[in-house]
């Protein structure tokens, strides 16, 4: 579980580096009808993200994560197998295990489903999902995580988290949610950052954001 009153942190601005958001979303809410085009553009600011910052970024983030969240022991934590170029979430993924979680990844079933969750160690051989996803063969054990790391294209600091369009993750956390006690925590580079993001009824909000720069508790 997180510690108390961890501090936000002054997230890295990607204004210089890359295009600025704010010159695309203005203060008020987005509608739905141009989730599209936002993701498409927040696409292209990860891939610079990746390639400015992607070799240490990783292993940054391994150290934000477990300064938040040190009492992992024993706990179920369900991660997932980086794409492309989402940051690398593999140096957390071991020191989770090595810190005494009980790791797992997500497994996509098919379309309109929620995910399931598997077992998954260090060195275990994965086998290849749909999406460019990678998950734990059908012999490992499923379990229900009370802590799930969610991939995004973007996030803001009211929660919202931008996916990619397939609705699994909303789907999954109101499942979990249902079913008891959670924490989902988005994962992402910093400069992922947006001012305001659009959000529809059936989207599911994150509780904590962490980056290579640090972790923010949401609401606080």
């Amino acid at each position: 579980m997180p510690t108390a009153n961890v501090a936000p942190p002054q997230f890295l601005s990607a204004v210089e580096e890359i295009s600025s958001w704010a010159s695309m979303t203005g203060e008020a809410g987005l509608p739905q009808s141009d989730k599209q085009a936002i993701r498409r553009e927040a696409r292209r600011e990860r891939c610079v993200l990746h390639g400015l910052w992607g070799a240490t970024a990783g292993l940054r983030l391994a150290e934000a994560f477990l300064s938040a969240f040190p009492a992992v022991l024993g706990q179920k934590v369900a991660g997932y197998w980086p794409i492309g170029d989402e940051i690398d979430t593999r140096p957390l993924l071991r020191q989770l295990q090595a810190a005494g979680a009980a790791l797992a990844l997500p497994v996509v079933r098919g379309p309109d489903q929620a995910l399931i969750f598997r077992l998954w160690l260090p060195g275990m051989a994965l086998e290849a999902g749909p999406h460019g996803t990678f998950h734990p063969p059908a012999s490992a054990d499923e379990v229900r995580p009370e802590l799930v790391l969610l991939p995004l294209l973007a996030f803001d600091r009211q929660g919202t988290r931008l996916g990619y369009g397939g609705g699994y993750y909303d789907r999954t956390l109101d499942h979990l949610r249902a079913s008891g006690s959670l924490l989902a925590v988005g994962i992402a580079f910093a400069g992922q950052e947006r001012p305001v993001l659009p959000k529809a009824d059936h989207d599911q909000l994150l509780d904590w954001i962490v980056t290579e720069q640090g972790a923010l508790e949401i609401g606080r």
